[in-house]
């Protein structure tokens, strides 16, 4: 791989600078997702082509041509410059790149574009009470009554849902098929009736997840992405693409940035935090699993641009990602000694609290999402080829 950067990509490099000091002041620091400077920040970076750089126009994104090292000059000025980049979330991390795979020309008219700009939020209707990480046992059913599909069943860990406008389901639509088959893939409103949102307060202190029950809910026939009961290929694509948005090298970099100057900011005895050896090779090493992370990123592009097999590169993406953003995140607290103990409102915070937010947050994912043993059996039996874990009988074990 040459990563090596032509005359073209360092006057690139020059327009992103020129743009980040020209309207860093725009970005929407602490704003919500519903807030208009989000919306508005988010329109002017798809304009400029920082964000939904290739998705095509007509979808709403700005068609230019992959190109990965200017994709990655993008991540690497906007981290530098501590400026937020565009929207994410499941909406745009996950279920954009599977429409565009696998949706109807209609659907990606009538979702796409609404999505990338912030005027659709969604959420994901996956796990389940008795379907967590063995997510092919789910038992939310969807019946089809002419024109509608009638969806029963109770969904949890669904994150975004107080505020998502639809959300992307698996339903199983063939009860008497296998599990992993007659499974279906259904988009639909969460203001339907027949839809209840109850928060669950996580470790953080905040209800970032909830349980969502579904009561004889009425979608639309034709709100179903792929065929009926082949709904686990359009799953394993979706969660293909949450396990690369939970590692996101693009938001460990910019957080080591922060990290780096808190460590020169913090002092004992007059002394930096970066100066003392003990703390300055704990950061070395996160520094090189950091660069580790953002070259298997470019591996996957590259592979993707060039029509090869990565499926072994983005296994591990989640695995090795949420566990460095925990150890990022407590490297952070170590450096802030006993104010690093300082969680909710104190006056001995610092950066709003984040370190300690984050600090739990990913440690959280590091269960979220596919556990980490769970990401580890699956690199081995999937990606290496391994032989799988001996499935145990419950009703033979003693």
């Amino acid at each position: 791989m040459d990563l090596s950067y032509s005359a073209e990509h360092e006057a690139f490099r020059q327009q992103v600078i020129a743009f980040l000091k020209k309207h860093k002041t725009l970005a929407p620091v602490g704003a919500g997702l519903r807030s208009a400077k989000t919306r508005d920040w988010q329109a002017l970076l798809i304009e400029h082509g920082y964000t939904a750089r290739t998705i095509p126009r007509e979808y709403g994104g700005f068609g230019a041509k992959p190109d990965l090292l200017k994709g990655r000059i993008i991540a690497e000025e906007f981290a530098r410059a501590q400026v937020p980049g565009g929207l994410s979330g499941q909406g745009i991390a996950m279920l954009v790149p599977t429409l565009l795979e696998l949706g109807t020309e209609e659907q990606k008219q009538q979702f796409i574009r609404p999505t990338l700009s912030g005027e659709m939020i969604w959420c994901q209707g996956y796990s389940e009470p008795g379907a967590g990480s063995d997510l092919a046992s789910l038992k939310t059913s969807a019946v089809l009554e002419g024109e509608n599909w009638l969806v029963n069943g109770q969904k949890i860990w669904t994150s975004t849902a107080q505020i998502a406008d639809w959300i992307f389901c698996l339903v199983r639509t063939e009860p008497d098929a296998p599990k992993h088959k007659g499974i279906s893939f259904l988009l639909f409103r969460m203001d339907t009736p027949g839809i209840e949102v109850r928060p669950l307060v996580d470790m953080t202190g905040l209800a970032n997840f909830n349980e969502t029950f579904f009561t004889d809910v009425v979608v639309p026939k034709n709100q179903i992405v792929g065929f009926r009961g082949e709904g686990w290929r359009v799953a394993n694509t979706i969660l293909g693409n949450e396990r690369d948005s939970l590692g996101n090298p693009n938001a460990t970099l910019s957080r080591l940035n922060a990290l780096i100057r808190l460590m020169k900011s913090e002092t004992v005895g007059g002394i930096s935090l970066i100066s003392m050896p003990a703390y300055r090779d704990r950061l070395m090493k996160i520094q090189g699993r950091v660069m580790a992370l953002r070259f298997n990123d470019m591996r996957i592009l590259s592979a993707k641009l060039n029509r090869k097999d990565a499926s072994l590169a983005r296994l591990i993406v989640k695995l090795q990602g949420t566990e460095l953003r925990h150890d990022l995140e407590a490297l952070a607290i170590d450096a802030m000694g006993e104010a690093g103990l300082c969680f909710g409102e104190s006056d001995y915070l610092r950066d709003g609290g984040s370190w300690q937010y984050q600090y739990m947050y990913f440690l959280g994912l590091i269960i979220g999402g596919g556990t980490s043993q769970i990401q580890k059996n699956i690199i081995s039996e999937r990606g290496l080829g391994m032989p799988r874990e001996p499935r145990v009988n419950a009703n033979t074990a003693t």
